[in-house]
């Protein structure tokens, strides 16, 4: 692959932005005999990209024939290319992740399903439509769990309903939580294997109480880092990928 192509599929701009990137000597590639760093001014010079280290304009990135990232959501943020009211969650992504090209007509990673603009947590974000496919579809029930905040206290009585099965206003099928568990008076962690609008909170009105905050903390077998600070992104790594996708 030439270096302005490899540019190019992570996201740094059109072919010949990324040309020009090279021939003005902003992109150092990484010599592991020599173990050090070279500026490469031949943007059709033939890289391996697997494995590849590279600087543009000093900063260090990772080749990624598909992107596969986390997000900690912070609240006051939509999953929205066009926001309405509140900014995008994509507006904490570098320009890199939103520029990545897709044969699709949305560039750059994607949110694998949405979060409500004042719920945080795991959000995970990718350009490999079948890994969304699997984490989204409710026929792969893959579950992901909630931190709920009730206003009124919460008992076994309301838990049972939850995990028996309430009825939502526009659907005449119970809906029905995979486990739910009491943390505080206040506080449950909700357990769920499908994503419909505004679930949790209809979930929990219908119960009898009210939805104070929220906070998604898993998905699949794959805990939200507590390292990760609301607004911060990072890639997974392969042993996360692995623990996602082996519970979808």
């Amino acid at each position: 692959m030439q270096l302005q192509d490899m540019l190019y599929s992570q996201g740094f701009g059109v072919r010949r932005v990324c040309s020009g990137l090279v021939q003005q000597g902003w992109v150092e590639l990484f010599d592991a005999q020599a173990g050090a760093w070279a500026v490469e001014q031949d943007s059709t010079r033939e890289v391996d990209p697997e494995g590849l280290r590279f600087r543009v304009q000093g900063v260090e990135w990772e080749y990624h024939r598909l992107g596969y990232a986390l997000l900690n959501k912070p609240a006051g943020t939509e999953c929205s290319q066009k926001p309405s009211a509140y900014p995008s969650i994509y507006s904490l992504l570098p320009a890199q992740l939103r520029q990545r090209p897709n044969k699709g007509a949305v560039q750059g990673l994607q949110a694998v399903g949405r979060l409500d603009q004042d719920t945080t947590g795991l959000l995970l974000l990718s350009d490999d439509g079948q890994f969304i496919h699997k984490m989204t579809s409710p026929k792969k029930h893959v579950p992901k769990v909630y931190r709920v905040t009730c206003k009124h206290p919460v008992d076994e009585k309301q838990t049972t309903r939850l995990c028996s099965g309430v009825v939502l206003d526009d659907d005449p099928k119970p809906v029905k939580a995979a486990a739910c568990d009491i943390v505080d008076e206040h506080t449950l962690d909700l357990t769920l294997t499908e994503g419909k609008y505004h679930q949790v909170k209809r979930m929990i009105a219908a119960v009898g109480n009210r939805v104070e905050g929220l906070h998604r903390s898993r998905m699949g077998r794959f805990d939200l880092p507590a390292d990760l600070a609301p607004g911060q992104w990072r890639w997974l790594t392969a042993e996360e990928l692995r623990l996602l996708t082996a519970t979808s």
